[in-house]
């Protein structure tokens, strides 16, 4: 029994390091804007306005579903949530950018019972907003 343990523990610790080794990080830069400073960009790169629109909680709010894995978490915002998959290794999982876009624009059209609100369809998000977003999200 206690062997048992052992090598179920072992395993998982040995999984989760791996994850974590292998695990991407954003490089849109070696920090981000928290959502203060987004607000008071001027001038930003694409990537830049689409994490600034995933932040935001009258836009995007992204962070209320997704985990965003970056290199360093602005201070002040708050942790990333777990009710939709992770938002990693983006450029894997949607080779194609046109079919991240759509999952964004409209998710229901994939998956009829997605809890993924469609911001395009709804008109939650610009047409530009959501270009920016998948900016960003190839950058993870």
């Amino acid at each position: 029994m206690r062997k048992t343990f052992s090598l179920v523990a072992t395993a998982g610790a040995a999984l989760l390091a791996g994850n974590l080794v292998m695990m991407p990080v954003a490089t849109a830069g070696d920090s981000l804007p928290t959502d203060k400073e987004c607000k008071g960009l001027k001038s930003a790169d694409a990537a830049t306005k689409g994490w600034c629109t995933l932040i935001n909680r009258k836009k995007g709010n992204c962070l209320a579903c997704h985990d965003v894995v970056t290199k360093k978490w602005p201070d002040g915002l708050p942790a990333s949530g777990n009710i939709g998959p992770p938002l990693v290794s983006m450029k894997t999982r949607f080779p194609d950018k046109a079919k991240l876009r759509a999952q964004i624009w409209d998710p229901t059209v994939i998956n009829p019972n997605s809890s993924m609100i469609p911001f395009g369809r709804h008109k939650v998000l610009s047409e530009s907003e959501i270009d920016n977003i998948v900016t960003f999200l190839y950058t993870i």
